[in-house]
Parts: C-alpha cells; structure tokens; sequence
C-alpha cells in the first residue's frame, strides 16, 4: 500500500499537478494526445482536458484531489474497453492505469496481485507460469479492472466462478483521496460492493484474486456447423440438452449468424452461410475434455453433416484466451444490446 498522503489544497493548478506527477500528464495539443484520447470502441469519440497516466498510486490520489478541486468529471481507464466509453470523457480528466500492471504471483498460496491497469494477456502471462489461472474474460487485451468490477465472465466460469468471485481484496483510492484496503478482515462492505458493483466506489489500484491450477494446456471446442433448413433449430436444442449435463469442466458459449462475406477463414463458397456455432473450454485433462466436449463437434454427423469449419485442438491456455481477439479490434464501431446482440463496422 502506498503511503502517500497529498493535502488536497497543495495541488490546485495544471503546472502543480503535473509538477508532482511520476507519470505523464496528456493535454489537447501535445503530440500523443489524439492517439492518447482513444478507446477501444471507435464509436466513442470524445476529447477530454488532461489525461493522467499514472505511474503510482500517489499520481492517482493527486489526479483525483485535482479533479475533486477543480470539480472536474473524472473517468477511469484500465483497459478502455467498456463498449459504452466509460473510460473517457468531454473537458474532464482521465486517470489511465495502464502503467500500473505489475502482476506477484504467490504460488504456494495460490493467490495474486495484480496492478489497476493490467491486462487479460498480462494476467495469463504470469500466472501461467506457475502453472495457475485466474478467471478472466476471453480478450485478452481487456483490462481487469472493469471486467472485475463488472462480473468477468470467462472460459473458467463454470468451474471457478466470475473474475469477481475471485477477487479477495483490493487497494482503492476514495473519492476524498484516501488509499484504503478492502478484504474480508478490512472494509469488507466495500470488498462486497467491489465484486461485481461496478466502478464507482473508487479508484481500485490493486487486485488480489485466488488462482487455480490450469493448463498449460486445455481442450477448446470452436466449431462452426451448417445452421440452413432445420439444422439451426438442431443446433439450439443440442446445445440446450448437452448444457443440462455437462460437468462444471465445461464453460461453452453458442451463437449464431452468417459468415461474413470478407471473413478470411472460411472459403468463399461458405460466405453467406447461416450457422450455429460452439465455443466451449474444458477446465481439466485435455484428453478427458476431448472426449467430453466431442458432442458439439458431432452435431449433423447422424445427418451425414460434416461442420463447416472446426478449429477445434489442444491449446495452450494462454491462446485460448486469445483466440477471439481478432474478431474484436481496436477501433471498429461496437453496438451491443442487453440481450447480447453485437454489431460492428
């Protein structure tokens, strides 16, 4: 824990905060400040007055004293990749994470810290390692922190619960620029609001998760079947009776659509096709899950169906994390609704 202490009337004006600031401090103008102001969803276009990299949880105290001051909005950014641009702002202040993303794995207790602006890929990457995995989402350039505060909902779900189960305590920076602690033995209401009550309870700094041990590698089922006349229908109702008994191994996802005209995978007498899609990891033996998860790679075979496409292979963990991140840039227009539509362009 940091033990920085900033006496909020000591840092008043632009040239203040950024004379204190172990960071950089972005403002309209400066070089980096176009490419600086973007997030992840290109639909999100705004300009906001300073944005705050922070290299320390000191610098998020004083943005926060400065924005508190100042009454500026403030915003907080880890990874950026809230669909709906919370992360950024117009006129306010920006306090970026991601130079906070220091990540101590404690194997023996199978527990991990993690820095306020770490990412999925980063997460995996150290844990994995030591042979361990935290439950996380399933791109792997998200930031943790949003994705905590939210829920998480990841490959490991079924078996280890969402990111923010997972979370044991944490480091906030309060709206009056305290830095507190929040666990079952301190603050814990806070701990409580913290999993999963979204990010206005602070500024959260440090993440500490329980880990499990996974991989490093692990079976993952992603298969595209042929969804035309009633095999659409098929495929729903498949996947509806095989997620009645699958083991708590088993986190799956189905979906549905047309292959893209321009997708690049799949052949150009494909494009156009309707399908029904599984999406599905084994938290366990990579053998056994093969042969658990081999169901939704059969659907049609009774029917002398053979899939579309099947990518399906024992992967390493780490991959499987990032085996969707192409189909989710930096910069194209996202659109989602609560029932989980998607548009993008």
């Amino acid at each position: 824990m940091s033990n920085f202490k900033q006496k909020p009337d000591q840092v008043r004006t632009v040239l203040d905060l950024k004379s204190i600031l172990q960071g950089q401090l972005i403002r309209p103008g400066d070089a980096t400040y176009e490419q600086d102001r973007l997030v992840w969803n290109g639909m999100i276009d705004r300009r906001p007055a300073l944005i705050v990299r922070c290299g320390s949880v000191a610098d998020v105290v004083a943005a926060v004293n400065f924005a508190r001051n100042n009454n500026l909005l403030l915003s907080i950014r880890g990874g950026g990749h809230n669909v709906a641009g919370h992360g950024t702002n117009d006129d306010g202040l920006i306090i970026d994470l991601s130079r906070i993303n220091r990540v101590e794995v404690d194997a023996a207790a199978r527990l991990v810290r993690a820095g306020g602006g770490t990412t999925i890929g980063q997460l995996d990457a150290a844990t994995q390692n030591h042979g361990l995995a935290v439950p996380m989402g399933v791109v792997s350039a998200t930031g943790i922190a949003g994705l905590t505060l939210g829920g998480g909902y990841g490959h490991l779900r079924n078996k280890y619960g969402l990111s923010a189960d997972n979370l044991v305590a944490a480091e906030v920076v309060t709206a009056a620029g305290e830095v507190i602690r929040a666990s079952q033995d301190e603050n814990p209401d806070l701990l409580w609001g913290l999993r999963g009550g979204g990010g206005n309870f602070g500024v959260v700094t440090e993440f500490v998760y329980r880990a499990y041990p996974v991989g490093p590698n692990v079976m993952f089922v992603f298969v595209f079947h042929d969804g035309r006349g009633d095999n659409m229908k098929r495929g729903i109702q498949l996947y509806r009776d095989y997620s009645a008994s699958a083991p708590d191994e088993v986190s799956s996802l189905m979906f549905t659509g047309r292959i893209p005209p321009d997708e690049q995978h799949f052949p150009a007498e494909l494009h156009n096709v309707p399908f029904v899609a599984y999406a599905a990891m084994y938290a366990g033996d990579p053998e056994k899950g093969a042969t658990v998860l081999q169901p939704l790679r059969d659907f049609g075979k009774q029917r002398g169906h053979a899939p579309l496409l099947d990518f399906s292979a024992i992967r390493p963990y780490v991959e499987v994390n990032q085996i969707l991140d192409e189909d989710y840039p930096d910069g194209l227009r996202y659109y989602w609704k609560s029932q989980g539509n998607w548009v993008k362009a």
